[in-house]
């Protein structure tokens, strides 16, 4: 972990930039995200309704045309051959970082339709690996050249929200060093040897989100709703945004006022402005949605 001194001046003044930040990304209205800015990070929204069944049970082949769909717009290639091309090489080395949570892991679907795809991009399956918890331990990890990074999103009690950028604290074996304030310094994770400048594709998915709980490990199905998404992006942090974006809109219209996640997420925001990981203002972020509309909160 790359440590620096902070001086009591900036730790005052980033904690002021964090708690403005975190309400700006709670309650900005979705009229004020017009933008004149003419360089914004593209995130892709995708639903399809029927991805999911009455049972909850996911129909894969619809799942691997999201994934397709939505890669196919963020790159602007013409063909999913193409856009698969253009993230992944034949000759890489490929580690899918998932998330095992029992309550909300990433769906087995999802994987396998990128497996899918990195094999028919030419990578080799012995070169392919899945992993959450054992990823410093996996082999294919140990000399992964890529990273494709895909997780459910979730409220959480440590840190606010369970996101992408969270979703790397399996690579290190101190994870309560990371835990102090709301875990605010997550995104120093991504500046770790094993990860740094390898993750070529962030996959948030909001099939079913948790957007409410109260202390450790919490879970009620009532906080659960299908929304049959995926959030895709090459900037995590931008993703995560608008995942912060969708929880509190579902937040306002589930409890009728405004609740804001506790603790705040502050991490996104500060992987932006402390970390430089990636764009957390709404409003340098195009959000282009795709496929299902109702509902869609933001």
């Amino acid at each position: 972990m790359i440590k620096k001194t902070i001086t009591r001046r900036k730790l005052l003044r980033d904690s002021a930039l964090a708690a403005a930040g975190s309400t700006l990304l709670m309650n900005l209205p979705a009229r004020v995200l017009a933008s004149t800015t003419q360089h914004k990070t593209k995130v892709i929204l995708i639903r399809n309704e029927n991805v999911l069944d009455s049972a909850g049970k996911m129909n894969a082949e619809i799942m691997q045309d999201m994934i397709d769909g939505a890669l196919v717009e963020l790159t602007g290639k013409d063909t999913v051959d193409q856009a698969w091309k253009s993230v992944l090489k034949p000759e890489d080395v490929l580690g899918i970082k998932s998330n095992v949570w029992r309550r909300l892991p990433t769906p087995s679907e999802l994987e396998q339709a990128i497996k899918k795809r990195a094999m028919e991009v030419g990578i080799s399956e012995s070169d392919i690996g899945i992993s959450d918890r054992g990823v410093l331990t996996d082999p294919v990890f140990q000399r992964a050249t890529a990273l494709i990074n895909a997780r459910p999103l979730r409220t959480h009690a440590w840190s606010g929200l369970g996101t992408l950028i969270k979703n790397y604290i399996t690579y290190t074996n101190k994870k309560p060093s990371f835990h102090p304030d709301s875990c605010a310094d997550l995104a120093e994770l991504w500046k770790f040897k094993e990860v740094k400048g390898k993750t070529r594709l962030n996959v948030l998915v909001v099939l079913t989100p948790l957007f409410h709980g109260v202390g450790p490990h919490h879970f009620n199905q009532k906080y659960v709703w299908s929304y049959y998404g995926l959030l895709v992006g090459f900037d995590p942090v931008a993703v995560d945004s608008v995942g912060v974006r969708l929880i509190n809109a579902k937040r306002l219209a589930y409890f009728g006022e405004d609740r804001p996640i506790n603790p705040p997420p502050k991490h996104v925001l500060l992987a932006d402005t402390r970390h430089g990981l990636g764009t957390a203002d709404p409003n340098k972020i195009n959000l282009i949605k795709l496929g299902y509309t109702k509902d869609s909160l933001i």
